[in-house]
């Protein structure tokens, strides 16, 4: 029996053998992965996604994929003697992930279009380009872990906690996995710098990116308004008890959870708790009527064992992630009438349809993400939901009778 030698990326043969295509977005942590790579002598091609228009962001701090980044993953590459090719994605990333956000948003949703963008333009489009390249790897600077369990690989929780991305990365296919890889997953922040800083890297003290690329100021509405000009037609702002408190001017300048801005008072704190994108309703109501029992989900990409049907009656054990701020909690995975359902063991607050919902096997920095999906539908606690019952019910006049 022959026993071949796997090399540090877990692939046969010698690294000088072995073509490995690295994401470089011009930040500190992609621009590691190659530096370690190419100093560990693997063939190393640089890409760089153009994924927009960047001229209005080149002189912009805080946005991947702008122009600066550009430059500089140009200049890491240089430093390192390495290839380098930028890839023009505009309008792949346009219809795939912009677009997308936009209608999201419409449908009164809460959009996570990083999700998107790992899971079309650079986890399908790029990965086929690497493979087009010749390469036996795709790498990239996201802090996530991945090893050997039989034939495939399986996704784990990063060392750092504190960088984790796993949130990001659910959708990501088993087959998608087993060309991955992810060198930083088993380094802290503050090490990936210092090995920057050994690298020679002039990105070493680049900050990190923090808005989503495509928002300039961070002012999701007025992107929206501009790609879909209907999204922001006006509507009613009702209490979860059936008052009409006022009027919005579109509810694609509100969230779930939202407090501050909402444009109406009536001497106790109000929160955002649902939006209907049909009716064109804000509807708003105590704190207590955000909490969160049970989410629906949609397009669940399973990476545990086995398959998603084979799930035991009773459910699955697991730790759910809401958002990618909040740690994995205790929950219960089942399936209902054929959809994905997760039952929230504390329950939650001001979780959004659109959002993603993480499932891992344990809560610490060793787990397993099992997989995720889309929130299409949240079950509020007790009264909030037959509120919201009954209020989908109330025909626009009788609202106003209310109020």
């Amino acid at each position: 029996m022959v026993n071949t030698m796997l090399n540090s990326l877990d692939l046969p043969g010698r690294p000088q053998e072995t073509r490995i295509v690295v994401a470089m977005s011009g930040g500190v942590d992609s621009s590691v992965v190659a530096g370690l790579l190419t100093r560990q002598g693997y063939d190393v091609v640089g890409v760089t996604l153009q994924l927009y228009d960047h001229g209005e962001a080149v002189h912009r701090t805080g946005a991947c994929c702008a122009g600066q980044d550009i430059h500089d993953a140009r200049r890491v590459a240089e430093k390192l003697g390495i290839p380098h090719y930028v890839l023009d994605y505009e309008d792949r990333f346009r219809e795939a992930v912009i677009d997308r956000f936009a209608e999201s948003y419409m449908a009164g949703e809460t959009p996570i279009p990083c999700v998107a963008c790992n899971q079309t333009v650079k986890f399908s489009d790029l990965l086929d380009t690497a493979r087009e390249l010749g390469a036996q790897a795709l790498a990239t600077g996201h802090y996530i872990r991945t090893a050997a369990k039989g034939n495939r690989r399986i996704m784990l929780r990063p060392i750092d906690d504190e960088r984790d991305q796993s949130y990001f990365l659910f959708a990501t296919t088993p087959d998608q996995l087993d060309f991955l890889r992810f060198p930083l997953g088993g380094l802290t922040k503050a090490e990936t710098r210092d090995l920057a800083r050994d690298l020679g890297l002039a990105v070493a003290e680049k900050q990190d990116s923090q808005d989503i690329c495509f928002v300039p100021d961070g002012r999701y509405s007025d992107v929206i308004e501009k790609l879909k000009p209907a999204a922001a037609e006006p509507g009613d702002i009702v209490h979860v008890d059936g008052r009409k408190l006022g009027r919005h001017e579109g509810i694609i300048r509100y969230t779930i959870g939202q407090r501050k801005g909402i444009g109406v008072a009536i001497g106790e704190p109000l929160y955002v708790v649902h939006l209907d994108a049909e009716s064109r309703r804000v509807v708003v109501g105590p704190h207590e009527a955000l909490a969160t029992r049970a989410l629906h989900l949609r397009d669940v990409n399973w990476l545990g064992d086995g398959t998603l049907d084979e799930l035991p009656d009773a459910g699955l054990e697991i730790h759910a992630r809401v958002r990618s701020t909040r740690p994995p909690r205790p929950a219960l995975l089942i399936k209902r009438d054929g959809q994905a359902v997760v039952e929230l063991v504390d329950g939650e607050h001001g979780i959004a349809p659109g959002q993603a919902c993480v499932f891992y096997d344990a809560a610490d920095t060793g787990a397993r993400v099992l997989g995720g999906g889309w929130i299409d539908r949240v079950e509020r606690n007790g009264d909030a939901e037959q509120a919201l019952s009954n209020l989908a019910e109330m025909a626009p006049e009788e609202v106003a009778r209310a109020g």
